[in-house]
């Protein structure tokens, strides 16, 4: 009888998960069925308990001696177990998908100034494009409060899960709002002080948004639960042209603990990449990452193979392009094996780590589009740093917004370096590739500096 309940229950579990597997992804982000889940696999664990025990004692024959009694009841025992500890495994990953969900996703008590309305029976209906605004907010030691060190789009085609990421500098000033925004009205010219002929410019620049506008602004914003988020989503928005949906933080301290649950992650290293050092204070790093092909890197290194920034070659620009390559990385990585393996540390790590707005009704259809993003090309679009922001001073954001419009809407950038004009007699050689070349499946490839 048990294997027949056994044979019923696997045939049930595969039939679900291979012919409904929509409808798993629904089950598995919606928290009233994941309650209900958890509830129900106690119940047929410690069903299937109940009547092997029952059964065993009903079957065993009377007349037998104690080694036979004690064998049976040892056999019993240990397949009990293993229903309980299955069980209860089974149980322990839901608990924790129920927490990162409740936890992390926008539920109906969440409250942002900048989420659209969405159209639950189908949200890719009329959003040909999800554009979604990652940023790494860098709260470390000496920070006085969060500012958004990564600020990046990604732009996903909701038909192919084609995706392509956008790289705002961190020192990028005057950065403008809306019109239709009452944030516009207080800077009509970007984010920055005109009465003030110096500046103090750290505190003008993209990166320090996060933390300087809600406090004296906040009130323009309207109720949210996470202003720096919202004042990023308008101007980023703006300066790309581009309505951006929704968002979502790392906490790039925690980095880290995400990269560890993951068991690491593979990546080229093509110039020896500084972990520690800071160039303000003159404070060499610790040691370096040294170049090579397919260098698996642990949680503490892949973190600063994002960030490390210390008198590396290309400078800021470098930097955005090894983030490009880490988040690449991570995605290859989260295999749906390895993502299952290690389930519990990740969804661990997921609610001390993240913060969004997305709102949980949107989770499936996010996590279907996610699938047609691990098997679809991630590609970089230049913003062309030498003719649009030569410094982050007074950047050219009609050319950026320009150059965005071509590349999302299929139409070729035009070429940001000019061809050689007089031949040399003999083959040129092949360049060195850019950080910033538009397949990341080529600038993330192995290409030593050196």
């Amino acid at each position: 009888m048990i294997t027949t309940l056994s044979v019923l229950l696997y045939g049930v579990a595969a039939y679900v998960v291979l012919l409904r597997r929509d409808d798993v992804i629904q089950w598995a982000l919606d928290p009233d069925v994941l309650t209900g889940m958890i509830a129900g696999l106690g119940v047929i664990g410690l069903f299937l308990v109940v009547v092997l025990v029952t059964s065993y004692k009903m079957l065993r024959p009377l007349q037998t001696g104690v080694l036979a009694r004690l064998g049976g009841a040892l056999v019993v025992g240990l397949v009990c177990f293993s229903i309980a500890s299955g069980s209860a495994l089974g149980a322990q990953n839901l608990v924790a998908q129920r927490s990162l969900v409740t936890k992390v996703f926008a539920g109906e008590k969440s409250k942002s100034a900048t989420v659209p309305t969405i159209n639950r029976k189908d949200p890719w209906a009329s959003l040909p494009r999800i554009n979604l605004l990652l940023l790494g907010a860098d709260d470390g030691e000496g920070r006085d409060g969060a500012r958004a060190d990564t600020v990046m789009v990604a732009s996903i085609d909701t038909r192919t899960g084609e995706t392509s990421l956008i790289s705002m500098t961190r020192n990028f000033m005057r950065m403008p709002f809306p019109k239709d925004h009452p944030l516009h009205k207080v800077f009509p010219t970007g984010y920055w002080d005109p009465s003030d002929p110096e500046p103090e410019q750290s505190e003008y620049y993209l990166d320090a948004m996060y933390r300087n506008i809600p406090p004296k602004y906040g009130d323009l914003l309207g109720e949210t639960d996470n202003p720096g988020a919202d004042v990023l989503k308008l101007s980023v928005g703006e300066a790309l042209g581009l309505k951006l949906h929704y968002y979502v933080q790392i906490n790039l301290a925690g980095f880290e603990q995400m990269v560890t649950a993951l068991g690491g992650i593979t990546v080229n290293v093509n110039y020896p990449v500084p972990v520690g050092g800071n160039d303000d204070k003159h404070i060499p790093p610790g040691r370096y990452l040294q170049p090579g092909p397919d260098r698996k890197l642990n949680g503490f290194d892949a973190l600063w193979f994002a960030r490390g920034r210390y008198k590396v070659p290309g400078g800021d620009l470098a930097r955005q392009a090894r983030q490009r390559c880490t988040i690449k990385a991570i995605v290859e990585r989260a295999t749906p094996q390895n993502v299952l393996t290690h389930y519990k540390e990740i969804a661990a790590a997921g609610e001390q780590l993240i913060r969004t707005d997305i709102p949980q009704t949107l989770l499936g259809d996010l996590a279907g589009l996610g699938a047609k993003v691990k098997g679809a090309k991630i590609r970089n679009v230049d913003l062309d740093k030498k003719k649009n922001f030569p410094n982050g001073r007074n950047p050219n954001y009609a050319g950026m917004r320009e150059i965005v419009a071509k590349a999302l809407s299929g139409t070729p950038a035009p070429p940001t370096t000019k061809p050689a004009t007089k031949p040399t007699g003999k083959p040129a050689a092949k360049p060195p590739a850019s950080p910033d070349a538009g397949d990341l499946s080529d600038s993330c490839a192995y290409h030593p500096t050196n």
